[in-house]
C-alpha cells in the first residue's frame, strides 16, 4: 500500500466518521469494517447535483429522481410501463396524449397528488429554460383529479420519453427552493443536504409501489480517490471507481461492472471552413471535412485497444451513440483497426506523402488537425492521445488539446472534439446528428448535414407509436446506402462505451442492473427499491 493511499484511507475514514457522526447508530468493529442496523446504506457517490433536486430543471434525468415519481418508466428491459400512469392513449393525428393517474398516490407530505400537479409541474418545465425540452407542449390539461391531457404542437413519438423522464413535483410545495427541500411522491425523502459532503436520505412511508429494504441511505460526496480509499476503510457500502483502480482488490467488496451507453467519441467538423457562428466563432475545417479522412480514421482505431489500455477491459467497443439500446442498427457494426485498408482509402481520395514529413497532404492542405478534451477528465485525456498515437502512422497528425468548456465552445465548430454522451431517449440521435441541431449548444458542433438522415428523422419522430419510429432511427443509423454511422457519413468516430464500476459490499445485492445512461453514479439508483442484502 502506498503512502498515498494509507493517507487518503485515513482521511476518507475520519472525514466520513465524522460525517455519519450524530446522525447514525454505526459503530466500528475494526479497522476495515463498519457496523451499522441492516437498513441502512453509506453510499460513496461523486457526481453530487449542482442545481439540486427539481425535476423541472432536469433533476432524475440521468437515474432515478428518488424523491419523486414519474407518470411511466422502463422496465429491465428498457419497455416503457406505468408509475403514477394506470395508461395512456394517443389521439389518431398523434397530437393529444390522454394520459390517467392512480388515486392513490400521495406525496411525502401527505397531501395527494392529482392532475393538478402533473399540469403544474409540465408548465414549470416548459418555462424553465433548462436542459428539459418541452418546446413540442402546446398546452396541458387537468381534465379531472385523474386525468391529464397534453395537446402538442405537432406530431412527436420522443414525447413520451418526457413521460418518462419528468418526475411530478406538488404545486402546495413548490417555492424557489424546492430544489433545496424536494417534496415527492418517490421511494425516499430528504433528511439532510450538507453541500459539497452528503446527503441523508430516509424511506417514504407514503410510497405507494414496493417499499424498498433500505430505510436510511447516506450519500458521501467524494472524488475517485476518495471514495477508493473509503471503501478500503471500510466506511462505505458503495463506492464508485475509475477504470484504473479496478484492479486493486478491497477485502469484503467485489467489483461490480456495468454496461453503459455512456459513450465517448470524437466530432468531427463536417463542412469546409469559411463561415462563422453569429458569435463570430470559425465553422468548418477543411481537413475533417474530406470523407477520407473521417472513414480513415473510424477504420483505423482499435476500439478493443482502447478498452484495454484505457479502462482496464472495462468497456465495450462503441459504433454509434445507442449501442446496445432498442433503436440501435447492429450493422453499423464495422471492422477496426484495418491500418490497411485506411491507407488505401487515403490513397485513393488523392492523399499522399509527397515531401517525405510523415505527413500526408492533398494538394496545399496538409492532413492535420486539433482534437479537443476536458482539461480535468483523465480518461478523455487518455483516449484522446491513444486515439492521435494510433492514428499517426496513417499519416495524419492529431494535435491533443486540453480544454475548459469554454475554451471547447470556441473551438468546438472548426476543430475535432472528444465528447460523451448516452441517454435511454432515442431523441438523443436527433439532437447529435439532425441539420435543424448545426451549431446549437453542444449538439451537433460538426455541423452535420444528410438529407436523408434529416428525412429519416422526421419520420421516427412523426411516427404513431415508439416501435414503429425504432425502424426509422435504426435507418438513420444506416439503411444500406447511407446513413450517419460510420458505414455511411462517418460524422464522429465512436469509441468506448464505458463501464461504470462499483466496489460493492459483500452480501450487498443492487439488483439488475439495466443498461446505464451517461454519468457514472446516479444511474445506479434506477432501481434502488431493489436493493437488498442477500445474506
Amino acid at each position: 500500500m502506498t503512502r498515498k493511499l494509507l493517507g487518503l484511507i485515513v482521511i476518507a475514514s475520519l472525514a466520513i466518521s465524522m460525517m455519519l457522526a450524530g446522525c447514525s447508530s454505526s459503530k466500528s468493529s475494526d479497522k476495515n469494517k463498519v457496523e451499522r442496523p441492516k437498513d441502512e446504506l453509506v453510499l460513496a457517490f461523486g457526481a453530487e447535483p449542482a442545481t439540486g433536486f427539481d425535476p423541472t430543471t432536469g433533476w432524475g434525468r440521468y437515474g432515478s429522481p428518488l424523491f419523486q415519481s414519474t407518470l411511466l418508466k422502463r422496465d429491465d428491459e428498457l419497455n416503457i410501463v406505468n408509475d403514477l400512469a394506470t395508461g395512456y392513449e394517443v389521439s389518431e393525428d398523434g397530437k393529444v396524449w390522454t394520459v390517467s393517474i392512480r388515486d392513490d398516490v400521495k406525496f411525502s407530505d401527505g397531501e395527494p397528488l392529482t392532475a393538478k400537479d402533473v399540469k403544474f409541474t409540465f408548465e414549470t418545465a416548459a418555462g424553465s429554460g433548462s436542459v428539459v425540452d418541452l418546446n413540442v407542449l402546446d398546452k396541458v390539461e387537468a381534465v379531472n383529479e385523474t386525468t391529464v391531457k397534453f395537446t402538442l404542437k405537432e406530431v412527436q413519438s420522443t414525447f413520451v420519453n418526457n413521460l418518462v423522464a419528468t418526475g411530478i413535483v406538488p404545486e402546495h410545495a413548490y417555492s424557489g427552493d424546492y430544489a433545496e427541500n424536494p417534496v415527492g411522491s418517490g421511494p425516499y425523502q430528504l433528511v439532510q443536504w450538507d453541500k459539497g459532503q452528503q446527503m441523508i436520505v430516509k424511506s417514504n412511508p407514503e410510497y405507494y409501489d414496493k417499499k424498498p429494504f433500505f430505510n436510511k441511505i447516506t450519500f458521501v460526496f467524494l472524488n475517485e480517490d476518495a471514495a477508493f480509499a473509503a471503501a478500503q476503510a471500510g466506511t462505505v457500502d458503495l463506492a464508485y471507481i475509475p477504470a484504473a483502480f479496478s484492479n486493486k482488490k478491497v477485502p469484503g467488496m467485489k467489483l461490480e461492472a456495468i454496461k453503459t451507453v455512456d459513450n465517448r467519441g470524437i466530432v468531427f467538423p463536417f463542412v469546409k471552413s469559411g463561415n462563422v457562428t453569429d458569435d463570430g466563432l470559425s465553422i468548418g475545417n477543411d481537413v475533417t471535412a474530406d470523407s477520407a479522412i473521417r472513414h480513415a480514421i473510424d477504420m483505423a482505431v482499435d476500439r478493443q485497444a482502447l478498452i484495454d489500455g484505457v479502462l482496464e477491459g472495462h468497456g465495450t467497443p462503441a459504433y454509434t451513440s445507442v449501442d446496445g439500446l432498442p433503436w440501435w442498427n447492429p450493422e453499423t457494426v464495422i471492422e477496426d483497426g484495418d491500418m490497411d485498408g485506411a491507407r488505401k482509402l487515403l490513397e485513393e481520395a488523392g492523399w499522399n506523402d509527397s515531401d517525405g514529413d510523415g505527413i500526408l497532404e492533398k494538394g496545399s492542405l496538409k492532413a492535420e488537425f486539433s482534437l479537443y478534451y476536458l482539461a480535468n477528465d483523465e480518461v478523455r485525456q487518455s483516449l484522446a492521445i491513444a486515439v492521435a498515437d494510433m492514428i499517426k502512422p496513417l499519416g495524419i497528425n492529431i494535435k491533443v488539446e486540453g480544454g475548459s468548456w469554454d475554451v471547447i465552445g470556441k473551438k468546438m465548430h472548426s476543430e475535432a472534439v472528444l465528447m460523451g454522451w448516452g441517454s435511454h431517449d432515442p431523441h438523443e440521435l436527433y439532437n447529435i446528428y439532425s441539420s435543424d441541431n448545426a451549431g446549437v449548444e453542444y449538439n451537433n458542433t460538426g455541423y452535420y448535414k444528410n438529407d436523408k438522415v434529416d428525412e429519416y428523422f422526421e419520420k421516427a419522430l412523426r411516427a404513431s407509436s415508439e416501435e414503429e419510429a425504432i425502424e426509422y432511427w435504426k435507418k438513420a443509423q444506416w439503411d444500406g446506402t447511407t446513413g450517419l454511422s460510420g458505414k455511411g457519413d462517418a460524422a464522429w468516430t465512436w469509441l468506448v462505451n464505458i463501464d461504470h464500476l462499483y466496489l460493492v459490499k459483500d452480501g450487498l445485492d443492487i439488483g439488475e442492473q439495466r443498461i446505464h445512461v451517461h454519468g457514472h453514479g446516479w444511474p445506479a439508483t434506477d432501481n434502488i427499491v431493489d436493493w437488498k442484502w442477500s445474506k
